[in-house]
């Protein structure tokens, strides 16, 4: 992006601050930026999205969060072109500027009933591969950081790719698409049930023996709303 398109949207965004929760719950955005409207809202940043540029999506890091926002940049800087990943164009002190990307996130198509397709899985597991070939890894990969566009999985928020260790979301994500999406196969999912199924998985292990438990307490929700 050019040096005005980027000045504009430094000088706009400014008037936003976005701030962190405790216990893994989306940022709280204060302020309007004009010309912005926000598009998406995450546990560390807010993405931003104007009509001026709308090739562009501004990821704008909660305070505290800078590490996340130097982690991102250099695994975008890793990744390069992939058609699995969006691209990174520049960045400052608290924003990255994206690469737009159109498409439902996988949350967004529980929510609408949108059918996800097997093709979305296996497009992960090739990215996945390719991420692990480039000497990074595969984390943090759930339904609000994977979009369907044209039948296909694009993958976001990359920032925990130089994190050791496999926190099994993928794992646990897939396995729940292969025996149970089933249920509710392309029907529409209340919100209050996913964001209380989100934070039932964040804290399963306090209360559930394994995931499959955990699972089978998630099922008999689904069933009794078909």
């Amino acid at each position: 992006m050019n040096q005005d398109q980027w000045q504009l949207a430094t000088k706009a965004l400014s008037a936003v601050t976005v701030t962190a929760q405790p216990d893994n719950e989306p940022v709280i955005i204060l302020g309007i930026a004009e010309g912005f409207h926000c598009i998406g809202v995450g546990t560390d940043a807010a993405v931003f999205r104007s009509g001026n540029f709308p090739e562009y999506a501004f990821k704008v890091y909660a305070e505290g969060k800078k590490d996340k926002l130097e982690a991102e940049a250099k695994v975008y800087e890793h990744i390069g072109q992939s058609p699995y990943f969006s691209a990174c164009y520049g960045r400052d002190e608290r924003m990255l500027a994206l690469k737009f990307e159109e498409g439902p996130t996988l949350f967004d198509c529980l929510l609408q009933g949108i059918y996800v397709p097997e093709q979305v899985m296996m497009d992960v597991e090739k990215a996945r591969d390719y991420i692990r070939e480039i000497g990074l890894n595969p984390r943090d990969i759930h339904l609000k950081n994977i979009i369907l566009q044209n039948g296909r999985a694009k993958l976001l928020d990359v920032s925990e790719y130089i994190k050791p260790g496999n926190d099994f979301r993928w794992e646990h994500l897939k396995k729940a698409y292969e025996e149970y999406y089933s249920i509710i196969d392309g029907k529409p999912v209340p919100f209050w049930l996913l964001d209380t199924i989100r934070k039932w998985y964040h804290h399963w292990n306090r209360y559930s023996a394994s995931f499959e438990e955990f699972m089978r307490i998630v099922s008999k929700q689904l069933n009794y709303r078909k």
